[in-house]
């Protein structure tokens, strides 16, 4: 069937042979059922079940609790992300009654439990030690480190112990940040060694409530790496890595906090410098052990090198996947489900240029509104204007915090056109933030309001 697909895809042909080969295809994925392992609140969940629906295939919905950003999550099968060997028994178990075709992961924390439940069914997978070695940015570290895979000089901060010994002889400026967090939440520069201490305390609060021991209680001090950073979206088979898109993001993150703004694709830099970002991303991905699936990959690049900031075994997160586009009508989440499903995706040639911007949170407070989104729609180029927090919502920027307000998405001829429609319509949105009260114990006893953030 994979190789039908591929050779409809290289050469013309009659529509009907079109026809019986999309009907085959349809016939197998209406077979098979996919098993999608995802955090309650994950962003992700819809464009998978809609991939799902577009192809056919059941979807079996394995969530970490009730109250989900998707309805459907308390219907499907209900695992603790913070017991990775009871939620495999739980999956494995449901599975002996209703067998699985493929598993699926959408965020980092999922995809641990995805490839050990894969891996027990027989399922294309990659080698559990491999998701979890992505998913933790101390192992992974160690691990490039160990293959000769360039990376800036790091150690592990251990926050049961005093930290002025374990930061002597660290250069500046540096970054310290949690061990397994996503988003950008939690990571700080530092430029000075009283920075660097009050780094640590604030991080060590952000990951007090983690579940695992370890990372709550260890973090990952490295180098900074100047320079500017891109983002690659790609898929493994079988060890091999198939690019999707390289993003530019033309924002300077230079710290002291690394909020993601714009990722705009296709990227400006030369040939040279495209094919050295790949490189090095397939040198992580043979390093870490992944072998199938999707990969978001994160780099600085200066004029050393590309410097891996992370690879991380899944989809690119949030709803940017929505301006990929891959010439054959198909979403990237479409493409992933066809692979997990055994099937080799069709990719056809991008057409145009296109971007998003991550709406950054920029005021502690409870949102009220957000003006100026029609305005913002009607820039040329701007496909659509989403706002993805709802008035009432306590809004925590970061290095606390690790979710955008909403996203604006935009499409054109060339990567600056697109980059100038972001631009614009950033310019037209205005967000009203009131103070955040609490109530808590004061001067005036229990139950007196007390103002959060401002």
């Amino acid at each position: 069937m994979a190789v039908a697909c591929v050779e409809v895809a290289a050469r013309p042909a009659a529509p009907e042979a079109i026809d019986r080969v999309e009907h085959r295809r349809e016939q197998r994925a209406r077979a098979a059922r996919a098993l999608l392992v995802a955090p309650a609140r994950s962003y992700r969940i819809a464009a998978y079940c809609q991939a799902a629906a577009t192809l056919g295939v059941e979807m079996v919905l394995a969530s970490g609790g009730i109250n989900s950003l998707i309805a459907r999550a308390a219907d499907g099968l209900q695992v603790d992300f913070s017991e990775p060997e009871q939620s495999v028994r739980t999956l494995l178990a449901a599975m002996r009654d209703a067998p699985i075709s493929a598993v699926v992961a959408t965020d980092d924390v999922a995809a641990e439990i995805a490839s050990r439940v894969a891996a027990a069914a027989g399922l294309p997978h990659n080698p559990p030690s491999a998701a979890r070695i992505a998913r933790r940015k101390d192992l992974a570290r160690a691990t490039l480190s160990a293959a000769g895979v360039r990376v800036p000089r790091f150690r592990t901060i251990d926050l049961h112990r005093p930290l002025e010994p374990q930061i002597a002889g660290v250069g500046y400026p540096c970054v310290v940040k949690p061990l397994a967090m996503a988003a950008s939440r939690g990571v700080i520069r530092a430029d000075t060694p009283g920075e660097l201490l009050v780094a640590c305390r604030r991080v060590e609060r952000i990951v007090g409530d983690c579940a695992d021991e370890e990372e709550r209680g260890t973090l990952l001090l490295e180098d900074f790496i100047p320079g500017f950073e891109v983002a690659v979206e790609g898929i493994l088979q079988e060890g091999r890595l198939r690019p999707l898109a390289i993003f530019d993001k033309p924002d300077p993150l230079d710290g002291p906090f690394f909020e993601e703004t714009y990722y705009v694709t296709p990227s400006r830099l030369g040939a040279a410098q495209q094919a050295l970002i790949l490189e090095r991303v397939a040198e992580a991905c043979l390093a870490y052990g992944l072998r199938e699936g999707p990969v978001h990959a994160e780099l600085r690049v200066n004029s050393e090198d590309a410097w891996i900031i992370e690879v991380a075994a899944r989809t690119i997160g949030g709803d940017c996947a929505r301006l990929l586009d891959f010439g054959t009508g198909a979403s990237l989440e479409e493409l992933v489900l066809t692979h997990a499903l055994g099937h080799a995706p069709v990719l056809g040639p991008s057409t145009g240029a296109a971007g998003v911007l991550m709406i950054p949170t920029t005021r502690a407070g409870t949102l009220r509104r957000v003006e100026g989104v029609l305005e913002a729609s009607r820039i040329p180029g701007v496909e659509d204007v989403v706002i993805a927090v709802r008035e009432g919502y306590e809004l925590v920027p970061l290095p606390e915090g690790g979710s955008y307000l909403g996203f604006v998405f935009a499409r054109g001829a060339s990567s600056e056109e697109v980059e100038s429609a972001l631009r614009e319509a950033h310019t037209r949105l205005r967000v009203v933030v009131a103070p955040a009260w609490r109530l808590e114990a004061g001067p005036g006893g229990p139950g007196v309001p007390s103002s959060g953030h401002a």
